[in-house]
């Protein structure tokens, strides 16, 4: 991670990308006493290495994870280095590096001469050996259009292959068959696993078959638990994924993605803990990398923890708040939220800036009882569905849609009300509407039949329809599932009030949200009035 960070260096063991070695010498571990050298090339025959015929490019950037350099007309960079590195491509607009099979971008060299700790539960890298004289990144031309769209999960995190087969059923079936998300790539949003880090390697397979290169964001529970501090926490999130924070540009957009779980090792004395913060050298990449992005780009910062408990954000708002376009993600809390952060929380910007909580994969940890397939219907804590997001980027703008798992796409909300209600008590029915990705912002609106739409009000509490499964379902014996969680206070549920001069029948309420991003929802429910 980054606490020492250019300490730490990891991914796959052998060397990619890289021509064969030059020496280094004595070392004081965390000084920079030797220099990487390499080529960014454009690899016209596909075969990772550079050929003759292969020119260099121009203007690349390239990082150690806390300088940034710029390649020259031949392509050629130098960047300091110590024993424990990861040298990596900030990938530019209509240009792809490689993926692997698992499509995972491989963007990156790791220069660890002595390898990953022999001693971690799970293995991170193999000893690499000497630098290589050369480390040469390949790229490849790819246009890229002012308007794309990205697939979001949030905390996927299967503990065992048992929840990778969920999350390869509930969602990931549901996203081929679909076959008309058009998204250019997908981010995991942190907790790609539970603890059990040998499920990364299931779970990519799995995700892989979507067919679109899957950028992935470390999160709390991706960490080698046995290190001592931070430095060596990311040793198997390195090996498998590349450098723990990094940055890339898609069309017209710049992302950041960010390592904001700091680890505190166990000691003796207590067990390993961590918090919420970036560090001095995260910030200092940040700051070299906005330097290079036009004020009027849209930034979006990718990270596990919500922003508003991090630890160091004031460093971090000071970097982006002037800027005109920006918005962040994140997962962690199980629930989805979009937070508009002002100056009750130190922010100084002129427009408050959007964090969005995003929703997660496994909803509420794959709890809750189990459908016909066997699957457990995981909804999260907020009464909202486990699933996905599908984010539109155009130019500055940009639009969030939810996609509940083995839900239709238009499935955003639930309505409720009464099966039945008496004519005289219809002016004291309450109707209720989760509107799943609403915020502070919406505009929502009810109407019954072909009556006039009237605003609904925003209110803040547990969900209705959460609470009476909960119930229910810790009432029933023999159960073969881990019971919900308990409830979380819901900021996204609207109320309004049934028209008290209906007559008797069946009737339509209809609920209508609108967005400040333009998408908007509908969704019905029919009651019976007698």
């Amino acid at each position: 991670m980054r606490c020492c960070f250019l300490l730490l260096v990891v991914s796959f063991g052998s060397p990619l990308f890289a021509h064969e070695t030059g020496e280094h010498g004595e070392h004081t571990h965390g000084e920079k006493t030797k220099t990487a050298r390499g080529v960014v090339f454009e690899d016209k025959n596909g075969d990772q290495k550079r050929d003759e015929m292969e020119p260099g490019i121009a203007g690349i950037r390239v990082s150690n994870g806390l300088q940034i350099v710029t390649t020259d007309q031949q392509g050629r960079y130098e960047l300091p280095v110590d024993d424990d590195e990861i040298i990596f491509v900030i990938k530019p607009r209509n240009w792809m590096t490689h993926v692997g099979s698992d499509q995972l971008p491989r963007f990156y060299y790791i220069h660890k001469p002595a390898g990953s700790p022999a001693n971690f539960r799970f293995p991170g890298v193999d000893p690499t050996g000497p630098l290589p004289e050369s480390i040469d990144f390949p790229l490849y031309r790819h246009e890229e259009p002012d308007t794309f769209k990205a697939i979001l999960f949030g905390d996927p995190q299967p503990r065992n292959i048992t929840e990778v087969e969920y999350i390869a059923h509930d969602v990931v079936e549901q996203i081929i068959a679909a076959d008309a998300h058009g998204a250019s790539f997908g981010v995991t949003l942190g907790d790609i696993v539970f603890d059990d880090l040998k499920m990364m390697s299931p779970l990519n397979q799995a995700i892989a078959l979507i067919g679109i290169p899957w950028y992935n964001v470390i999160g709390n529970h991706d960490l080698n638990l046995e290190a001592k501090d931070d430095s060596q926490s990311d040793e198997t999130f390195e090996r498998i994924y590349g450098p723990s924070y990094y940055s890339f540009d898609y069309g017209p957009t710049h992302f950041i993605v960010l390592d904001n779980v700091m680890w505190f090792g166990p000691d003796g004395k207590q067990k390993g803990r961590y918090q919420s913060e970036l560090g001095e050298h995260q910030l200092n990449f940040i700051r070299e990398d906005l330097a290079a992005i036009p004020e009027d780009k849209l930034v979006v910062l990718l990270m596990h923890i919500p922003l508003t408990g991090m630890k160091d954000r004031q460093q971090l708002y000071r970097l982006i708040e002037n800027r005109p376009a920006t918005v962040s993600l994140s997962a962690h809390t199980h629930n989805m939220e979009h937070r508009l952060i002002g100056s009750e929380d130190g922010w100084q910007g002129v427009k408050r800036h959007h964090h969005i909580v995003n929703v997660t994969v496994c909803g509420s940890w794959w709890r809750g009882k189990k459908d016909e397939r066997g699957i457990p219907h995981a909804t999260m804590s907020d009464g909202g569905p486990n699933g996905y997001s599908i984010m539109t980027f155009d130019g500055n703008r940009y639009r969030l849609e939810l996609r509940a798992a083995s839900r239709p796409a238009d499935y955003q909300m639930n309505i409720y009300a009464p099966e039945m209600v008496k004519r005289d008590e219809l002016g004291a029915t309450v109707v209720r509407a989760n509107v799943f990705i609403g915020s502070e912002t919406s505009k929502v609106m009810m109407r019954v039949g072909e009556g006039d739409w009237a605003p609904m009000e925003r209110v803040s509490m547990q969900d209705p329809a959460y609470l009476a499964e909960k119930k229910r379902e810790e009432k029933l014996t023999q159960r073969d599932w881990s019971d919900l969680p308990a409830a979380h206070t819901t900021p996204h549920i609207w109320r309004g009030m049934m028209p008290a001069d209906l007559p008797s029948g069946t009737h339509q309420i209809e609920v209508r949200a609108q967005h400040d991003d333009g998408v908007s929802n509908l969704s019905r429910r029919i009651i019976r009035v007698e």
